[in-house]
């Protein structure tokens, strides 16, 4: 099994031989090998079982860096960089030939960001190569939010997961690109669409977000999802169609005295989005593991974070 701890030197030097590391971030656990290492970002692809179409987001902690990465950085990309990094959001821009076809999945396009989390931006300061790093999880299903999800379900395949505690944000990155002066949403996230406005006015959702072969990574239709069947509506309605006791429930605010509160999960009390997008993926593990047949969940409002955490629900029930 994975070791855990908080060892910054020993993730570097498996990070150095072309190993694989768990690193936390604010969004979520993502598993981590040398952007330039071929070998290293298969091994991603292999432990994760993740389609070789889908690509990965690479990792940095300096601008300039990241600048190294890309053929250019336009004016709105920097202004979006400057805002945001450290934090929750992805730039994707034309790839360098310097990082591996592998990383982008053959695309022309690379996603890159800093994240804000002090464990891995100390990591990523000592290090001469950028992680390429998804979602340290099998392919398709709920993202971890602490080192304990990754062990459960990767601690078999990779030696070291740097533990930093739970995720602030519990949700990924918001991915986006720039079109002259437009800012193109490829993934909802971490950054709400709102908090863009602040650099443009000019935002937009990118039309094919749910296509087959994606652009960017987290475009597909069907994602982030328990082995249970994640049913969305009023619930309400829905909750008179099924077996109270076979029952699992994710709501927004309120419990429901139809189904057993063991089988149940508030994502926040006070209607606080930032604290619903931070226990969604951790609300679905656990439901997921009860001796249930069917989850069932509600959309919270959908402004801010919560046209991500809506979109995160939308991905797993599809």
């Amino acid at each position: 099994m994975a070791i855990r701890g908080q060892d910054i030197r020993q993730a570097k030097a498996l990070l150095r031989e072309g190993e694989l590391v768990a690193i936390p971030t604010e969004t979520v656990y993502g598993l981590a090998g040398n952007a330039f290492n071929p070998h290293a970002v298969a091994s991603i692809y292999e432990v994760k079982n993740r389609p070789t179409f889908n690509p990965l987001i690479t990792h940095t902690d300096r601008l300039e860096k990241a600048a190294g990465y890309v053929q250019s950085v336009p004016p709105l990309a920097k202004k979006l960089a400057e805002t945001f990094w450290p934090g929750p959001l992805t730039l994707l821009l034309p790839k360098a030939t310097s990082l591996p076809d592998l990383v982008t999945a053959g695309s022309d396009l690379v996603a890159v960001r800093i994240p804000q989390h002090p464990l891995t931006l100390s990591l990523l300061q000592q290090l001469d190569f950028p992680l390429a790093a998804p979602s340290a999880n099998p392919f398709g299903y709920i993202s971890p939010t602490t080192a304990e999800h990754v062990s459960e379900q990767l601690g078999s395949k990779i030696a070291y997961i740097l533990d930093g505690g739970a995720c602030s944000v519990g949700i990924e990155s918001t991915i986006v690109g720039v079109e002259d002066d437009t800012i193109v949403v490829y993934r909802l996230g971490g950054i709400s669409t709102e908090d863009l406005q602040q650099v443009s006015q000019r935002v937009r959702m990118h039309e094919g977000q749910r296509h087959e072969m994606p652009t960017a990574p987290g475009m597909l239709k069907s994602h982030y999802a328990p082995a249970r069947k994640v049913i969305i509506g009023n619930l309400s309605e829905l909750i008179l169609r099924y077996d109270p006791e076979r029952t699992a429930l994710i709501s927004f605010r309120n419990l429901h005295p139809q189904i057993p509160e063991a089988h149940q999960r508030v994502l926040s009390a006070s209607g606080d989005l930032n604290e619903a997008a931070q226990q969604l993926f951790s609300a679905l593990r656990q439901l997921d593991k009860l001796p249930v047949e069917v989850i069932l969940a509600e959309f919270v409002p959908n402004y801010g974070l919560g046209r991500a955490i809506n979109d995160r629900l939308t991905r797993a029930s599809a």
